[in-house]
């Protein structure tokens, strides 16, 4: 129906669709904020700089971790921090709970227009992630989704798992 003529129609239909984008980002920060298992909703939220301490908690936890961070941290929006972080957390869970005698490794790379993460490790799980009925990788794939980036999620060739994601910074 947009044939180029309508230039107030095509106006019209391109504020619908920022409007319901919108829309869709609140609720699912709205959900996002309902699934969450913490009662002090006033705390700080954590962000990438709190990274070395949950390395060290989940170091103690039986899982050893190598961090490796590069980049200028300081352009990235809080919303994309505190998902990189919690996507990170969720990944090194995942590797704690599935990944039997396992090391992880997770890189962090800051560049100019996206956020990189991977999470890896080297264990030998006869149950993957997500198989255990809960929501860590739905709830990675939702909070990259929202703010338009990519995840894979996926056994490696040589044994483990390997989590990737893309988050653009706009």
């Amino acid at each position: 129906m947009l044939d180029g003529t309508g230039g107030s129609t095509r106006d019209v239909l391109e504020g619908i669709e920022r409007s319901g984008r919108g829309a869709l980002t609140e609720m699912r920060r709205l959900v996002g904020m309902l699934r969450t298992d913490t009662s002090d909703s006033l705390a700080p939220q954590p962000s990438l700089d709190d990274l070395p301490s949950l390395v060290s908690q989940v170091q103690a936890a039986g899982l050893p971790i190598e961090l490796h961070v590069d980049g200028d941290r300081r352009g990235i929006p809080v919303g994309i921090d505190l998902s990189a972080y919690r996507i990170i957390q969720e990944a090194l869970t995942n590797a704690l709970t599935h990944a039997n005698d396992a090391r992880a490794t997770v890189r962090v790379l800051c560049a100019e227009d996206v956020l990189e993460l991977e999470i890896s490790d080297d264990g030998d799980a006869a149950d993957g992630p997500g198989s255990n009925g809960g929501h860590g990788l739905v709830g990675m794939r939702e909070r990259v989704a929202m703010y338009g980036g990519s995840l894979t999620a996926g056994r490696r060739p040589e044994g483990g798992f390997t989590v990737r994601v893309l988050l653009p910074i706009r």
